[in-house]
């Protein structure tokens, strides 16, 4: 069953940013995952959360390509450098049958 990860992200500098975003399209395609969203230009519907300055969903196969993208040595390495300027909050959740 496909699972998507789902995040937003908080940007609080952006040096980190071009080397980030021109290498994470290949890692998550080795990975056979794809965007859906990325970027996404958030508006606020419903809520008092805070507004993301970006959102993206990553579909998978499944739950296991997904952990395994996540957890990947390629992906952790881009992650410490998104870390340098941004916070996010991400989920996995299965696709609806």
């Amino acid at each position: 069953m496909a699972a998507f990860i789902i995040g937003q992200m908080q940007i609080h500098s952006r040096g980190w940013k071009d080397d980030y975003f021109s290498k994470i399209p290949t890692v998550v395609a080795r990975h056979n995952g794809h965007f859906l969203v990325r970027g996404g230009n958030p508006e606020a519907m419903e809520g008092e959360n805070v507004l993301p300055d970006a959102a993206f969903i990553i579909e998978f196969p499944d739950r296991i390509f997904a952990r395994d993208f996540w957890a990947s040595k390629e992906f952790q390495e881009l992650a410490v450098l998104r870390r340098t300027g941004s916070t996010l909050n991400a989920i996995l959740v299965d696709k609806l049958t």
